[in-house]
């Protein structure tokens, strides 16, 4: 999952800069011009290269479909995915002026720092998703605790150009690369609704994405300013905390009541076995007296 992301995070490395060179040569209607275009390929490419699925044999009904969203840890999971690309996009969505305007970073430079945005979450994300393969909760919840820092960091420390394109280069390998493995425990407690249950989790990123752009740009005309966008991020990014730690508890739970499980149900042969030999005894003493 982390290497499907990963497609993510190359059209971040690569998409986001070129579309804002692009808007300084020929204005920004030329981005939307070039996304349209690259999208039509793309549908095209999709189209003509990927292979149909198969007719499946246990098509999947309504009724199983809502039983699928009983699940607490999957409404966690969704609630996690929600917060996690609003508040980190509620930053990133304004971070040209944050560079330039609050930093003084050169107009010239914002490409190349947001090439290096793309290449820390390239990186982030296939690693998180190596690493969440054996981790999957403490990847999630380290992950967040340290965007949460990084974007507290970025809505304080606004003084040093070089500062602040570091914390923008780490906040891309921290920031969403958690994302690959929140989907995964969102398939994997959606149980027999799988594909529902990835794509509730890419419904709550888009959601949390707009809800939270929203606020932060409603921030830029608070007294806050241009340091809104970050300090809206750093909240809604540290409320990311509550379910993936929520998620992590209730796991354990369920863990051990399996593991409780399997021992009560280990112990019943052998529980048997000694009441069989026991009954067995019985028996024997009962012809031996009746011999005699």
């Amino acid at each position: 999952m982390g290497v499907v992301g990963a497609g993510g995070s190359v059209a971040t490395l690569l998409g986001v800069p070129l579309g804002a060179f692009v808007a300084q040569v020929v204005g920004w209607r030329g981005t939307f011009w070039s996304l349209a275009i690259a999208a039509v390929l793309a549908t095209v490419l999709v189209a003509r290269l990927v292979p149909r699925d198969g007719p499946s044999s246990h098509p999947s009904t309504f009724g199983a479909e809502l039983a699928g969203l009983r699940s607490v840890r999957l409404w966690l999971v969704l609630a996690a995915c929600f917060v996690t690309c609003g508040g980190v996009l509620a930053t990133y969505s304004f971070i040209a002026p944050i560079l330039t305007e609050l930093a003084g970073v050169s107009t010239s430079l914002v490409p190349l720092v947001l090439t290096g945005f793309g290449v820390g979450s390239l990186i982030g994300t296939v690693l998180a998703g190596r690493w969440g393969d054996a981790h999957p909760h403490l990847v999630t919840i380290v992950t967040h605790a340290v965007t949460t820092i990084l974007l507290l960091a970025i809505s304080t420390l606004s003084g040093s150009s070089w500062l602040m394109i570091a914390l923008v280069v780490l906040l891309g390998l921290f920031g969403l690369s958690a994302n690959g493995v929140l989907i995964h425990l969102a398939v994997r407690f959606a149980g027999q609704t799988a594909t529902l249950g990835s794509a509730l989790s890419v419904a709550a990123f888009n959601a949390g994405t707009a809800v939270g752009t929203a606020i932060a740009g409603a921030a830029l005309t608070s007294p806050l300013g241009l340091h809104g966008p970050a300090t809206v991020g750093t909240v809604i990014v540290a409320l990311t905390l509550l379910p993936t730690t929520a998620l992590a508890v209730v796991t354990r739970r369920h863990a051990r009541a399996g593991q409780s499980t399997s021992r009560n149900n280990g112990d019943q042969p052998e529980h048997s076995l000694r009441l069989a030999t026991h009954q067995t005894a019985t028996e024997r003493e009962r012809l031996s007296c009746a011999q005699h």
